[in-house]
């Protein structure tokens, strides 16, 4: 009887070793939706905490993280504003107007 060599599953890039790639790499940060800049972020952290990258690489990828987390910031910041006008100018918590 021969013996038979077992399948190897294929390549894909999940199961490639090594950071993962960048759904918006090189994308600038400003032009992206907070989902998309989120996603993102996640990403860029996900490849800083693995190592085995360039000090080069490592300023780069820390700078594009300053630059995403900035992004998520300001759209937080805008859904917040939009909330408050739509309450009616916001809610400043102080309940002494009653």
């Amino acid at each position: 009887p021969s013996a038979r060599v077992p399948r190897l599953a294929p390549v894909t890039p999940a199961s490639t070793p090594g950071p993962p790639p960048d759904a918006a790499a090189g994308l600038d940060p400003a032009t992206l939706g907070y989902e998309q800049a989120r996603d993102d972020l996640l990403l860029v952290v996900q490849r800083l905490e693995s190592g085995g990258v360039s000090l080069e690489e490592s300023l780069a990828l820390w700078e594009r993280g300053e630059a995403l987390a900035d992004r998520c910031q300001r759209w937080l910041d805008g859904a917040r504003e939009r909330l408050e006008a739509a309450r009616g100018g916001g809610d400043t918590g102080d309940d002494t107007d009653e």
